[in-house]
């Protein structure tokens, strides 16, 4: 192979150029700072619908089940497997809580960089003037 020495700089220039983006993170990249969420505080509502780690992991799953279920089924009662029931509802059940779609929502969505569909549909009570 006559040109064996202008392929393998060929190689390496190309792997230095694609890989680029990854050293220069690793050099002066600096990490994303996590959310501060802004917990719920009601005195009357002691347990979410699931485990904190389920709703981290899962709500967005568990929102799509009751919204098929609600809308589609016309079934409107959540129950729990300890057997407490929850009203299916974003705005009169988890708002309830998490009342400052803000500070609560909108920080993980954010550090996440998703964009839920569910406010395509849903109003945040905060946002909304009363005429």
């Amino acid at each position: 192979m006559y040109d064996s020495g202008k392929i393998l700089i060929g190689i390496i220039v190309f792997l230095i150029l694609f890989t680029s983006p990854t050293w220069y993170d690793l050099v002066f990249g600096t990490p994303a700072t996590k959310p501060n969420l802004v917990l719920p505080n009601k005195a009357d509502q002691k347990e979410c619908v699931m485990t904190t780690e389920y709703m981290r992991d899962n709500h967005m799953e568990l929102l799509n089940i009751w919204r098929d279920d609600a809308v589609r089924k016309g079934d409107r009662i959540f129950t729990t497997a300890s057997g407490k029931e929850f009203e299916m509802s974003l705005t009169k059940t988890c708002l309830n809580c998490h009342s400052n779609k803000a500070e609560f929502c909108d920080q993980c969505h954010n550090y996440l960089g998703v964009s839920p569909y569910c406010w395509d549909c849903h109003v945040d009570p905060k946002t909304v003037e009363i005429k």
